[in-house]
Parts: C-alpha cells; sequence; structure tokens
C-alpha cells in the first residue's frame, strides 16, 4: 500500500513537470520543452495507472492532482515570476492539508 502511495506521488510531481513544460513549449512550438512534456506526462499517468492496481481511484486522483496543482503554482511563484499573494498561498496550504488528509484516509482493494 506504501509503494501504492509513493507511486502516486511521484506521479503528481511528475504532473507538475509536464504542466511547467507546457508552458514553456509556447504552444508545442519549442522541442526540448515539448519533449520534456510528453516524457513528464507519460511518467506521470503511467505512475498513476500502476498505483490505481492497490488503491480507490478517487483519494489517488485528488492526491495526484493536488499534488500537481500544488506543485505547478509553487513552481510558478518562485521560477516564473507568478503573482505571490496571501490567499493564494493560504488557498495552495489547503490544497496540501487536502492531499495529506486523503492519503492518511486509506484506501484498499
Amino acid at each position: 500500500m506504501r509503494t501504492a502511495w509513493l507511486l502516486v506521488i511521484v506521479a503528481g510531481l511528475l504532473e507538475t513537470g509536464f504542466a511547467v513544460c507546457l508552458k514553456l513549449s509556447h504552444g508545442f512550438t519549442r522541442l526540448w520543452p515539448t519533449v520534456a512534456f510528453a516524457c513528464f506526462a507519460l511518467g506521470s499517468f503511467g505512475l498513476l495507472t500502476l498505483s490505481l492496481r492497490k488503491l480507490d481511484v478517487g483519494p489517488a486522483y485528488a492526491v495526484w492532482t493536488g499534488i500537481g496543482a500544488a506543485g505547478t503554482a509553487i513552481y510558478g511563484m518562485i521560477f516564473l515570476g507568478d503573482l505571490v499573494s496571501t490567499l493564494k498561498i493560504v488557498s495552495i496550504t489547503l490544497v496540501i492539508v487536502g492531499v495529506i488528509g486523503l492519503q492518511l484516509s486509506g484506501s484498499s482493494h
């Protein structure tokens, strides 16, 4: 079970990578960000698929998207010049707390 959750966490981090590369690809007009997007996306979906052999789809998907959304927002604020605001930071914190709660809620087949 822990291995399945670890796969979801890594898949969520890879989701952050593919979202950032999607922006950097400028509509798939730049080669290397587009290639990186494809690699991150395939890795992310592949690991999520493997994790779903052991986990319920609802919590696993929510954790995957939560990590991806929070990670992408944080990356954007730190490295891409995205707006930083108190509301945005509080909202990201709430997403992370929700992800942790879902992970702790457990899942089994």
